[in-house]
């Protein structure tokens, strides 16, 4: 990340404490450990092994990785690394990375799971060599120590509502298409719950997708079908769980002719903010990931560390395997054309000048944004 993204990033961890502080601490699966140690097991010296599910998506590699690395080096004094891995969407590459992690003797883990459920083995092998696990983004199964990621149900509320709006009173002269994201992340599930519950009765769906690994590619296919199946005048809009697909979704879109319905999206990635500002995308969702890091960070020295979790646990999850897991849900925003000044760019996550190249100019100046 450059400098300017580095601090970008550092604003937004201090202008979101208040919510990052509302971390996650441990939690116990049966025969589980505690998030309460009577003394600490290392100082500030320890090792974080970081482990990511993709590297598609841009915000892991550009936001996550750099962000986890910086606060884990603020609350150590800088004698804490982060020794990172990236699974590239394989379940069973990240099933090894662990195991590579517990044989280097990490401290403790954050894992953002490839799959949810496939991870589960690998994370009570951390939990038998000792090792505490931070399940980050993602709800791994398993005796996890802690979790912190957004309310993903609000993420799907937040999607579902801001289509019916931009459709309007034209809700039902058509059918949508639903393109979720992949069957084996709980998160999308949880998305795809979320717009249900708000867009259930309102519309009538007409196609909708599991999207396989999330990939942009497999969702164009997957347009491309709903358009022979559905028609192309009677398609109007388009519920896309996040920004990589919702890009795959309008090329498809394109090449059948058809233009100005709208398209959700999630994680407010920078083609994704340059397809809002082009009329291209309706919204996507802003997530600020630098509270989420921070908190991720913060409890994996914690734990490290032997220290009690409990001044900074405030939320509680359940996952399939494990009750009450200790966590912190953060806070999300629609972001239309209309509040780019005020999410990605107030933050810092971009500069008016990443989002409007020349390509953009005219579009920017036609929304004010200068």
């Amino acid at each position: 990340m450059n400098t300017r993204m580095r601090r970008a990033a550092f604003a937004v961890a201090t202008g979101a404490m208040a919510v990052s502080l509302a971390a996650c601490g441990s939690a116990k699966e049966s025969g589980g450990g505690s998030s309460k140690s009577s003394s600490p097991k290392k100082g500030d010296a320890i090792t974080v092994g970081l482990l990511l599910p993709e590297n598609q998506t841009a915000r892991y590699e550009k936001f996550d990785k750099p962000l986890i690395e910086k606060k884990v080096q603020e609350l150590t004094g800088g004698k804490g690394k982060v020794v990172y891995a990236n699974a590239k969407q394989d379940a069973t590459l990240q099933n090894q990375q662990v195991d590579t992690m517990i044989t280097n003797k990490v401290d403790v883990l954050i894992v953002d799971s490839v799959d949810a459920a496939a991870i589960k083995n690998s994370v009570q092998k951390a939990k038998d060599a000792g090792i505490p696990v931070v399940a980050y983004d993602r709800l791994a199964q398993g005796p996890i120590d802690a979790y912190t990621s957004f309310d993903n149900e609000t993420v799907g509320k937040t999607q579902g509502e801001a289509l019916l709006k931009a459709l309007g009173s034209k809700a039902k002269s058509g059918e949508i298409v639903m393109m979720n994201g992949s069957s084996t992340d709980p998160n999308a599930a949880q998305f795809k719950k979320g717009a249900h519950e708000v867009l259930d009765g309102k519309v009538k769906v007409g196609k909708e997708y599991d999207t396989k690994e999330w990939k942009p590619e497999n969702a164009n296919s997957n347009m491309e079908g709903a358009i022979s199946a559905v028609g192309k005048k009677n398609i109007i809009g388009v519920y896309s769980a996040n920004d990589g697909m919702a890009g795959g979704i309008i090329t498809a879109l394109k090449a059948a002719g058809i233009s100005n319905i709208p398209v959700t999206g999630q994680d407010a990635e920078l083609a994704g903010v340059q397809r809002i500002v082009a009329g291209e995308q309706y919204m996507s969702v802003y997530k600020p990931y630098a509270p989420e890091a921070a908190a991720a960070a913060e409890m994996a020295v914690d734990l490290a560390q032997g220290k009690s979790l409990d001044s900074v646990a405030k939320d509680k999850v359940d996952s399939p395997t494990t009750k009450q897991v200790p966590s912190v849900l953060v806070p999300v925003t629609a972001l239309t054309k209309d509040n780019i000044k005020d999410t990605v760019i107030k933050d810092g996550v971009y500069t008016v000048a990443d989002i409007c190249t020349s390509q953009y100019k005219a579009a920017c100046d036609k929304i004010g944004l200068k």
